[in-house]
């Protein structure tokens, strides 16, 4: 009878045994394909952001033939917006210390209350990790520059074709150091349905500077002949501070 026990009780040691060791297994095949998801998630975000960093895939060629034809880009006309803020700051070192966020009239905005210092020196290109400030933006755009805007659908050509661009628009007499392309913060609201990039300026008559008038272009995809337009119909030089840098 001691020796049947004996025996139940060694099948039932060798049966546990069999159970925690398929139970390892078990967690270690699911420890193995855990790391290979986390792995190629990580190799999958590396090479988006080499695309998007490696100025090595920046397609050459002239502004115009960048991106799509301005008739494929579909654009909406661009704007003549009333104006406000010229000369009006805001934030840190103002008499408006406590104004750290402005509620800009249009979408994306054309002129209004901005910050003491605009963005520079500036680079040519931003993502939504290293943009500047919405209100410091603005202060460029006071002193002549055009800003290119896009949202977070922006594919990886894209983000290729608006460097060339930023790249070759900085080189035209209409906005020479003059061009940013910028990530869109959607804190200071949304592109309307189906327009992804758009273009800002504050334009204002240099024969009397209080004459002043925003512009805006919004499209749908990215085209390089559609900002050559632009900046030749609005360049740096008309700006209520021109020759601010």
């Amino acid at each position: 009878m001691a020796a049947k026990k004996a025996d139940q009780d060694r099948k039932a040691r060798i049966a546990q045994m069999q159970r925690e060791a398929k139970a390892a297994e078990r967690r270690r095949t699911l420890l193995i394909v855990g790391v290979a998801v986390v792995a190629v998630v990580a190799i999958a975000a590396a090479v988006t952001f080499s695309i998007i960093a490696d100025d090595s895939r920046v397609p050459g060629g002239e502004l115009k033939s960048l991106g799509v034809a301005a008739s494929a880009a579909s654009c909406d006309p661009i704007t003549n917006d009333p104006t406000t803020g010229s000369g009006t700051h805001v934030g840190p070192g103002t008499d408006k210390p406590d104004v750290t966020s402005v509620k800009y009239s249009t979408v994306p905005p054309t002129s209004g209350e901005h910050f003491v210092t605009p963005e520079y020196p500036n680079r040519q290109f931003y993502t939504a990790d290293d943009r500047p400030r919405m209100e410091t933006l603005v202060h460029n755009l006071e002193h002549g520059y055009s800003i290119l805007w896009y949202d977070d659908t922006a594919s990886t050509s894209q983000i290729s074709d608006l460097k060339a661009i930023t790249r070759e628009a900085n080189k035209q007499a209409d906005a020479q150091d003059k061009f940013i392309v910028s990530a869109w913060d959607t804190a200071y609201g949304a592109f309307p349905s189906g327009k992804h990039f758009a273009i800002s300026h504050w334009s204002a008559d240099q024969q009397d500077t209080t004459k002043q008038t925003g512009h805006r272009e919004l499209c749908g995809n990215v085209s390089g002949e559609v900002v050559a337009k632009f900046i030749d119909a609005h360049p740096r030089t008309e700006a209520p501070e021109p020759n601010a840098q």
